[in-house]
């Protein structure tokens, strides 16, 4: 499997246990609708990357990397999430802004990865995600109830991953579709015949 395809796997799946976590705190008939919906779209995810693939694979990636770099970001978000819900359970007694937190974590993990894999556009996932889970987290600290929390930082972020990450394979698969287009060779210009004397006419004069 491509590194491109596994980096959409994992950001869907991120995508599905956010919703499937938090569905749960929403009215049953809101929640039961959405964990099928996301259930539905991560295993046609998982589908359409395996027919879509082989073609994907053949083109050149963009930079995605699991590497030591990648390895070095997780680590850093896993002790941030660790860290921020310790504070935020033990010393803030707050325990419903453990998702806002992690969402907002996630969020900001992505500039890293886009800086480290040269995607842009991971920045501004990373941007949507994160502003997600600030808004939970004012939300859980404002007494906010826990579906409105759940559905900002859970469901929102949720949301958009599986959105991206579908956009995302849409946009990789119309690029590889296209009939890749052969460089035109540059044509060197033909050098100027110089006229060739007429030896009658150099003999008479």
């Amino acid at each position: 499997m491509a590194h491109d395809q596994t980096g959409r796997i994992i950001g869907a799946g991120f995508g599905l246990v956010f919703v499937q976590a938090n569905a749960g705190a929403l009215p049953e008939a809101v929640g039961v609708p959405l964990r099928v919906v996301s259930v539905a779209a991560f295993l046609a995810l998982v589908g359409v990357g395996r027919r879509w693939g082989g073609r994907a694979e053949r083109h050149e990636e963009r930079g995605t990397v699991f590497g030591r770099r990648y390895a070095v970001i997780v680590a850093a978000e896993v002790a941030a999430v660790a860290a921020g819900l310790a504070v935020v359970k033990n010393l803030l007694h707050t325990p419903l802004a453990t998702v806002p937190w992690i969402a907002f974590v996630v969020g900001v993990h992505f500039f890293a990865l886009a800086a480290a894999w040269r995607r842009a556009e991971l920045r501004v996932l990373g941007a949507a995600v994160a502003a997600c889970g600030a808004a939970g987290l004012v939300l859980a600290f404002g007494g906010a109830p826990e579906a409105a929390v759940a559905s900002v930082a859970g469901i929102g972020p949720g949301a958009l991953l599986l959105g991206s990450v579908w956009w995302s394979s849409v946009q990789e698969h119309r690029r590889s579709a296209e009939p890749k287009q052969e460089p035109v060779p540059k044509q060197e210009p033909v050098p100027k015949q110089e006229p060739v004397p007429d030896p009658e006419r150099t003999t008479t004069a």
